[in-house]
């Protein structure tokens, strides 16, 4: 897995014009596919991994014309958190913690951004990642901690989807229900 450290994700408002730069992004770099799918309303995500330059190679072609110009958001990790992957399949340790933290937006590239960052520099797990399926395109983020801790992180990860226009809601809940924990 060392090779594959980095992380890029693309989406795209268009299915056709998305699978041709996920071809075109495999044609051009050594990169491994995570994800290429196309989710509501109409989206199309394309999230690989490869070495630094490969991904950063692959990036670039996937923001070129003719892709820009259906183009919704791109983001680069160039180390991301191992968390990431985990709460992106669902598989994270749901152990029961003081607070849960939800952040809400509407492009998946940034959620994703978003999250690294977060727990790359506060006290909060994530827990999961939802990108877009089933959710119209916006894309959510489950972060549990103490509760000075996620009710921080809630802060600063709004105002960085804010910042980029991205942001749609946040909620904190102390103190989780048992039967939320187990639904989550």
């Amino acid at each position: 897995m060392d090779e594959y450290k980095s992380l890029g994700i693309m989406e795209y408002r268009s299915v056709a014009i998305g699978m041709k730069a996920a071809d075109s992004m495999l044609k051009a770099a050594d990169i491994r596919m995570m994800m290429m799918q196309a989710v509501c309303p109409g989206k199309y995500i394309v999230m690989f991994t490869g070495k630094l330059s490969s991904v950063e190679a692959a990036v670039k072609v996937g923001r070129i014309a003719p892709f820009d110009e259906v183009l919704v958001d791109s983001y680069l990790l160039g180390n991301p958190d191992q968390s990431l992957f985990a709460a992106i399949y669902g598989t994270c340790d749901k152990e029961n913690l003081a607070a849960i933290g939800i952040l809400e937006g509407y492009a998946v590239a940034s959620m994703v951004g978003v999250a690294d960052e977060i727990v790359k520099t506060s006290p909060v797990r994530l827990i999961e990642l939802r990108l877009a399926r089933g959710m119209t395109g916006k894309s959510y983020a489950i972060f549990a901690g103490e509760i000075a801790a996620v009710e921080a992180s809630m802060k600063k990860a709004e105002s960085i989807l804010v910042e980029e226009g991205l942001f749609l809601h946040s909620a904190v809940i102390p103190s989780p229900d048992p039967v939320l924990w187990e639904m989550l």
